[in-house]
């Protein structure tokens, strides 16, 4: 109840009454929900004007930048370069002009996008190059080896083509990427002719699959395959150039690391162990490298900021304890500044040695930024920090937007930030509290920053693993709090220890002692992956709750105000609409060797005219399957004779998988939907035929009221340089007739570790 006094005027009334109770009389009655609107109103005006302040607009920049860049993928076709960029630099120019105006805000965000899409599109124009279309069965190749991959079963290794002749005389190719049998990959930086069976690049394997060939593409190859007969060594018309030089180099680098770290070491405890230090990770074997993923450790097998914030860290400590035992340096030189030149200088030769990938160049250059912060006396881990590092990868790798190491590295690392900024001043800002205090001396403190955040990168992940890799850990927490510790205290600092031993002879000590410290990373991967519910399933859904959930995450994390709770309302909505996806009744192959039909036990079951255990993993995992490639279960209710294979679908009717032209007519009046080769003339059931899969790609189907809907990877219009329309008579024909691939043939497919996780 208002309080009775004096007013001012000296008259006796009621303080605190607004409006005075004679006009309220006077107006009549006011609702409540009416008084309380622009109450409302005020608040989200403040809120919205208290995130637009200054400075706090920075950290949105890479997020329009990069959402430029989307647009641009997401184009049907190729868009024009001169266009893009007058676009772009129109909306700066416009921008600069309105630096001082209240549309600023907006026109430096509609800038960003511009630009961004005009990045993309420059940078697609400057690595253009051919890209086969049809297989190759026999060519000869010269050229010069520019990588080389050790991997579990085979080698494989990227070829710079020099020379190209095949019987077809096809384009000449630039690069291709050719699969050999173990330990026989020839060396970095020769020069080698060879005959090899050329594939085209391996596009999705269904509708909503990541694009392998996009990947193959922005790296310059333009064709994966395997090589038939000996490798031979030839005289080099040249000396290949100095990018071939340092790519030799650093090779032999890593060659001579690893032969040190293998006489020491063994087994997956050494391929780890060079995965850590030199990036090269695919001689990992597959049971210890799912243990890996399923228990949420797969992160460490990724050369990310977490690795490089710990040779940093491991080097500016050390260097600056050194420093510190002379006296006259501590009180006559900045010697904090010293290690953080010398914390820099190690990073970025942690960056060369591990292979520059984009995720290493991502936690290279926001390393790079703390380092230099600290060198010019300013705060470090900021969203500022953050922003300027997504800026410099997306402006130097455009395509690194749509890979889930750039996905999943900055969701962690933008919650990590929230965490030190936002969260730990909040939870440990309380020093009269005893019993806070106390917890802190022993540990408590630590332990709580370790499991939030494990907890918090943990989570901003999710939407990405569960999007690429259509799996989650529950105990990722439980195997980061037990593991974690080890390598930042035991494997990072020995292996470092290592390398710099290395030189003087004294290096074996630390390779056992880092060992020790991979033993026990490796039982605790096993250890939870053998969890009951430790391996967690997600089937396949759209690109629309991936955009809600990367909305929400961005929102939550920039946000200051009650506003972010708006970013936890994304969250929700992109969980329930993932997790409402159906599941496609019929999946066929690109190529129409393989169909997979949704049987009545609500399972896909299998008919082929030839084994891809890659497709089929990738599709089972999809439909977050459990069965392996090879499960018999997968042939049940499959009946196939030397005309084709036929099967039961769900919704009831047959499904039939045509080989031959006589099997056409049976089918066509008998089942519901055949996938053939031939195009029957008046067939009444519904026909999927290479003409079709040739335009279209790889397709999922429903079934509907009115048939099928049907999704495709190339839907009519699409036309990318990586994802070409098709063209030319007898090219799908060529595909389907592909005899069944050899064993090593497989080995040109891409694996896992080529879509690798990086949180």
């Amino acid at each position: 109840m208002a309080e009775q006094g004096e007013t001012p005027g000296g008259r006796r009334g009621y303080a605190g009454t607004w409006p005075p109770r004679a006009a309220a009389q006077a107006g009549g009655y006011v609702p409540a929900g009416f008084s309380l609107w622009p109450s409302i109103v005020t608040t989200l005006r403040d809120w919205v004007r208290a995130e637009a302040g200054p400075g706090r607009l920075l950290p949105w920049v890479p997020v329009a930048f990069g959402t430029g860049i989307a647009l641009y993928f997401a184009a049907e076709h190729e868009p024009v370069l001169w266009v893009a960029a007058v676009t772009a630099i129109v909306f700066c120019t416009a921008a600069f002009l309105l630096r001082r105006q209240k549309a600023f805000p907006v026109a430096v965000m509609m800038a960003a996008v511009a630009a961004g899409f005009a990045v993309a599109t420059w940078k697609t124009a400057r690595v253009a190059h051919g890209v086969l279309a049809r297989p190759i069965y026999s060519v000869a190749l010269t050229g010069f080896v520019e990588t080389r991959d050790i991997r579990e079963r085979t080698d494989r290794f990227v070829l710079r083509v020099v020379s190209m002749e095949s019987p077809r005389g096809e384009m000449r190719l630039e690069r291709v990427r050719l699969s050999v049998k173990k330990g026989t990959a020839p060396a970095v930086g020769s020069f080698v002719e060879l005959k090899a069976r050329l594939q085209p690049p391996p596009g999705p394997q269904r509708p909503g699959s990541y694009d392998f060939g996009r990947d193959m593409y922005f790296a310059g190859i333009g064709a994966s395959g395997f090589v038939m007969g000996a490798i031979k060594a030839a005289d080099p018309p040249g000396d290949g150039g100095w990018r071939l030089r340092y790519s030799a180099f650093m090779q032999g680098l890593r060659d001579t690391i690893d032969a040190r770290i293998r006489n020491v070491l063994e087994g997956d405890k050494r391929a780890i162990a060079t995965a850590l230090l030199t990036g090269r990770r695919d001689a990992i074997s597959e049971p210890v490298n799912d243990a890996m993923f399923v228990s949420g450790l797969g992160h460490v097998l990724s050369i990310s900021g977490y690795h490089m914030a710990v040779v940093a860290g491991v080097v500016f400590f050390a260097v600056r304890a050194l420093l510190a035992l002379i006296p006259a340096l501590t009180v006559s030189f900045a010697i904090k500044k010293w290690s953080a030149v010398a914390a820099l200088f190690a990073a970025a030769f942690y960056l060369l040695l591990s292979g520059a990938e984009v995720a290493t160049q991502r936690s290279f250059f926001m390393t790079a930024v703390v380092l230099i912060a600290v060198m010019v006396d300013r705060r470090a881990v900021t969203f500022r920090t953050l922003a300027v590092a997504a800026m410099i990868v997306l402006a130097i790798a455009p395509e690194a937007l749509v890979h889930p190491s750039f996905q999943m590295s900055f969701a962690a690392t933008l919650g990590l930030v929230a965490l030190v900024q936002i969260g730990m001043p909040k939870l440990f800002a309380s020093p009269d509290h005893s019993a806070t205090a106390r917890v802190a001396l022993w540990g408590g403190r630590e332990f709580t920053m370790l499991l939030l955040a494990s907890l918090v990168a943990g989570l901003a992940t999710t939407p990405y693993a569960a999007f690429h890799f259509h799996r989650i850990a529950p105990y990722g927490v439980l195997a980061n709090l037990a593991a974690m510790p080890v390598v930042s205290a035991l494997v990072m600092p020995a292996g470092l220890l290592g390398l710099a031993a290395m030189p003087f002879g004294f290096d074996g000590f630390f390779w056992w002692l880092m060992g020790l410290g991979i033993d026990w990373m490796i039982t605790v991967a096993q250890w939870v992956a053998a969890l009951p519910g430790a391996v967690g399933r997600m089937a396949a859904f759209g690109m629309v709750p991936l955009i809600l959930a990367s909305l929400g995450i961005i929102v939550m994390g920039l946000l200051r105000t009650p506003l972010r709770w708006s970013g936890a309302v994304a969250l929700t909505l992109a969980v329930l609409w993932a997790a409402s996806a159906p599941k496609p009744d019929i999946l066929i192959s690109g190529d129409g060797r393989n169909v997979a039909v949704r049987g009545k036990d609500g399972r896909l079951h299998l008919m082929r005219s030839g084994k891809d255990a890659f497709l089929t993993r990738n599709w089972l995992a999809a439909d977050a399957d459990a069965r392996l490639a090879a499960d018999a279960s997968l042939l049940e209710g499959v009946s196939c004779d030397g005309s084709g294979c036929v099967t039961e679908a769900a919704g009831g009717g047959l499904v039939a998988l045509a080989l031959r032209p006589d099997a056409l007519p049976d089918d066509c009046a008998r089942t519901a939907l055949i996938v053939t080769r031939q195009t029957p003339a008046g067939c009444a059931a519904y026909v999927i035929d290479a003409e079709r899969l040739k335009r279209q790609g790889a397709l999922a189907l429903r079934r509907t009221r009115e048939g099928f809907a049907v999704d495709a990877v190339r839907p009519g219009g699409i036309d990318r340089p990586w994802s070409r329309a098709s063209g030319g008579e007898g090219e799908m024909e060529t595909n389907i007739r592909t005899p069944r691939t050899s064993p090593r043939a497989v080995d040109a497919t891409p694996s896992e570790a080529d879509l690798q996780s990086d949180d």
